[in-house]
């Protein structure tokens, strides 16, 4: 039997057909989702950026955890690298005939997913700066994780799997930097760099 029936595959392929098959008769919502699934990215950026703008007026902590954020999301993407590569997955395009592709083709596995594991990471991260953004940013991370799905870039268990691996990053590491970098943050904050750390 081929590799793409078993597994995970024999769950959520139902579920993929029925998002391909979604996107088919929704084009006029082709545009929109491509541009987000390729270039939401910025989104998230921006999503960063408000986490240290809030961060500046809520303490040290608060800042540490802002900071800790936009590395742990690098940091995730970088160990995502050697499970894309271990697992190497075929594109659902790759291995499911007659689909309709909206996504840029790439030689890249399929699982985990690259964007969601920056998505979770931003997500999780962001929830320890702030409640709203942090629910603000999951928002964004599923309409992120289900946009890769309607573009036929990934199967449902590659973005769930991303999610799951950027957001654990972000929080299991955070257990480990949180009083280091607190303390680091403090210290800091009394020096010529206390504007971009600290509200006046």
């Amino acid at each position: 039997m081929s590799s793409h029936l078993l597994g995970p595959h024999a769950v959520d392929r139902p579920l993929f057909g029925a998002v391909n098959e979604w996107a088919r008769d929704t084009p006029w919502l082709h545009g929109a989702v491509l541009g987000f699934a390729s270039y939401g990215v910025v989104l998230f950026g921006a999503l960063l950026v408000a986490g240290w703008w809030l961060a500046r007026g809520r303490g040290p902590q608060a800042m540490a955890a802002a900071i800790w954020t936009g590395a742990a999301t690098l940091l995730a993407v970088a160990l995502n690298q050697p499970l894309v590569h271990g697992f190497d997955e075929s594109r659902p395009y790759t291995a499911l005939p007659h689909l309709l592709v909206l996504a840029h083709r790439s030689a890249d596995g399929s699982f985990p997913s690259d964007h969601a594991v920056m998505a979770g990471a931003v997500a999780g991260g962001l929830w320890l700066v702030s409640r709203r953004l942090g629910a603000v940013a999951t928002l964004a991370a599923l309409v992120m994780a289900s946009s890769r799905v309607y573009i036929a870039a990934h199967y449902p268990h590659d973005v769930v799997a991303g999610l799951a691996v950027g957001a654990a990053v972000s929080l299991l590491g955070w257990l480990v930097v949180r009083r280091p970098l607190t303390t680091l943050v403090g210290r800091l904050a009394a020096t010529s760099l206390r504007p971009v750390l600290q509200r006046a």
